[in-house]
């Protein structure tokens, strides 16, 4: 296999052991805003691109939609190693960029200029660079690239398309949610509903009841974020987790429960919405990031400047 062209190593932040660490690859434009910067690709070519970069190294992108994400884990990190400086199960993050490394100068300084604790940056000229995820031992990877999400997630591990939207920071603790069916869950229940509709789906889910529903996408990044979850006490946890799923609870939520308990997954809240709008909720529970793979769910969270990510 081809190695990355480019690995820097940011010499600031500790390096984790990632056989222990869960490690999150973020894209650039995932985690900040560069959209100007990409239309300028897109028009200009790779040689301007790279010209305006270099013009401009010193001057700090502004953040992106998973940014503040990025933030509530470093939040966790240190939570964790106040309680045990010798942890090792902790967060790790890196940035696979499709920049070269010449025009990649801009994107270490803006991560050190926000104090972004990122421990590496891959810049890989190849056009899918998501063959690098599993030697780095990536267990979630957010891109605003669809192709890329779909490479990802073909190659088995965790993946998410980030939206490029105006977020405010939320305050810690680290607040995840996820939807159910096609991320957390497989969409077993989804494709009997779209042959049979409601009322198949029901029968399917009452026969099915005493059996775990399959494993959905997102399913090893939510264990390895509830086992991280479980060193802390709920009261003192910097971690909190949520379902928000367009699941009834009185028909079909018994099921979910039941799945979960027998994953031994930790979720902190469960809101069955019964194809509600999700929007409301999660303007609430004001989470870093939220999970979903419908499109609509998407637009309604964006829409309550909540950070989303698909899962296509």
């Amino acid at each position: 296999m081809a190695k990355p062209e480019s690995t820097v190593i940011n010499t600031n932040v500790k390096q984790k052991d990632p056989s222990t660490a869960l490690v999150i690859a973020v894209t650039t434009r995932a985690i900040f805003n560069l959209e100007e910067e990409h239309k300028l690709y897109l028009e200009k070519g790779k040689e301007e691109y790279t010209r305006h970069q270099q013009a401009n190294q010193d001057k700090p992108l502004p953040p992106g939609t998973a940014f503040a994400f990025i933030q509530a884990v470093q939040y966790v990190n240190k939570k964790i190693l106040e309680s045990n400086p010798a942890e090792r199960d902790l967060f790790d993050i890196l940035v696979l960029s499709n920049n070269s490394p010449e025009s990649g100068t801009r994107i270490i300084n803006s991560a050190k200029h926000y104090g972004l604790e990122i421990s590496k940056f891959c810049f890989v000229s190849d056009e899918d660079s998501t063959q690098y995820l599993k030697s780095h031992g990536v267990k979630l990877f957010l891109s605003a690239d669809r192709t890329d999400v779909c490479n990802a997630l073909r190659r088995g591990v965790s993946a998410a398309l980030v939206f490029q939207q105006e977020v405010q920071a939320p305050s810690t603790p680290l607040r995840v949610v996820f939807d159910g069916d096609a991320v957390l869950f497989s969409d077993e229940t989804d494709q009997i509903f779209q042959e049979q509709g409601l009322e198949g789906a029901l029968q399917y889910e009452r026969a099915m009841e005493a059996i775990p529903i399959g494993d959905g996408p997102l399913k090893a990044f939510a264990m390895h974020l509830g086992k991280m979850r479980k060193k802390f006490g709920q009261e003192k946890s910097p971690i909190r987790t949520y379902l928000v799923t367009a699941r009834s609870g009185r028909d079909m939520g018994i099921r979910a429960i039941k799945t979960l308990r027998e994953w031994g997954l930790p979720i902190d809240e469960a809101f069955f919405m019964d194809g509600a709008p999700k929007g409301p909720i999660l303007a609430q529970i004001q989470p870093h990031i939220f999970f979903d793979d419908g499109l609509h769910n998407i637009q309604g969270a964006q829409d309550v400047g909540v950070p989303s990510a698909w899962v296509p």
